[in-house]
């Protein structure tokens, strides 16, 4: 007898203990993580040239509301070159809010990184933040490792590495950056779109038929 109301009292705990965590289940899901509809950049595979008249086409000249856009530069500069060339146009108005870098090497494929910045202090650092993204990715004799540290020592030293830059503005002045010379593209994305739940794919300079994956078997330099 004693056996069976020790059966009965355990499955009542457990049947207890699954309510309990249903209920917890409940109150507190899981989080969703957000879902990039919205992208900037080339597609893989895309002609740059249908790329750039896609770009051109998604800024309208006389529009008054703001948008984030993709500049994307004629070939690296460093950091405070890309921030004069977006307000050469006059717009003060405009906002970096991402830089994209890339150590451009020789028949190399290079990792690019995105670097978050606010004012003309977080700009001139940006190169730093970036090198120290890439150091101790992978084993030092490693290929990959290899171009990682090269990369990184590069940025440190703030070489012309930044391809492209991440910008909020008003359609009229993203139409006034695309026309600055040393501006290959602007495109921006519709009014609603929302900062951390876009993609971002620069395009590179190198890039001047279709969107496609360059060489990667040149040698890595030591620095």
């Amino acid at each position: 007898m004693s056996d069976r109301i020790a059966a009965a009292v355990a499955a009542v705990c457990a049947a207890g203990l699954v309510a309990v965590v249903l209920v917890l289940g409940a109150a507190n899901p899981p989080r969703q993580a957000p879902i990039a509809t919205d992208r900037l950049g080339p597609d893989s595979g895309e002609l740059v040239a249908d790329y750039l008249a896609r770009a051109s086409a998604s800024v309208d000249p006389t529009g008054t509301d703001p948008r984030w856009a993709l500049v994307t530069f004629t070939t690296e500069v460093t950091a405070t070159q890309a921030a004069s060339l977006v307000g050469a146009a006059g717009t003060d108005d405009a906002a970096i809010s991402q830089l994209w870098f890339r150590v451009p090497i020789d028949r190399v494929q290079t990792p690019i990184v995105a670097v978050g910045v606010a004012g003309a202090e977080s700009i001139a650092r940006a190169p730093g933040y970036a090198a120290a993204q890439l150091y101790g990715t992978t084993g030092e004799w490693d290929r990959q490792g290899r171009i990682d540290a090269v990369s990184a020592a590069r940025l440190g030293e703030n070489c012309a590495c930044a391809l492209a830059a991440t910008i909020r503005a008003s359609q009229r002045d993203l139409a006034a950056v695309a026309a600055v010379p040393g501006v290959r593209a602007v495109e921006a994305l519709p009014a609603d779109a929302v900062f951390g739940r876009f993609a971002v794919r620069p395009l590179l300079p190198e890039q001047t038929l279709a969107v496609t994956p360059g060489p990667d078997d040149g040698e890595v330099p030591e620095r």
